[in-house]
């Protein structure tokens, strides 16, 4: 089932999250609002927590963490990425 964090476009998916760095752990832990919350223990800089953000993804969608790419919020807890084309997305964990 898919929610309003996820939207279909050209050739895959653009999933919305939420990212909270900093965290005990890695994982997802629920809709908010409009996103996917994405717990990662990485901290905030270097691009270290956007890449947790998407293993944690590539993990979930069974998928190889270089098919997860940020196309928005680099900077931003609020972020998007897109993955390649899927007939529907797995349910949260």
């Amino acid at each position: 089932m898919n929610g309003a964090w996820a939207k279909p476009v050209a050739n895959g998916w653009e999933i919305r999250v939420k990212a909270v760095p900093g965290s005990s752990r890695s994982r997802i832990a629920g809709v908010l609002g409009d996103r996917i919350k994405v717990q990662v223990a990485a901290a905030p800089e270097d691009g270290k927590a956007n890449r947790a953000v998407a293993e944690v993804l590539a993990a979930w969608l069974g998928i190889a963490k270089s098919e997860v790419e940020l196309v928005a919020g680099a900077s931003q807890p609020a972020k998007v990425f897109r993955i390649p084309s899927r007939q529907e997305l797995p349910p949260l964990p």
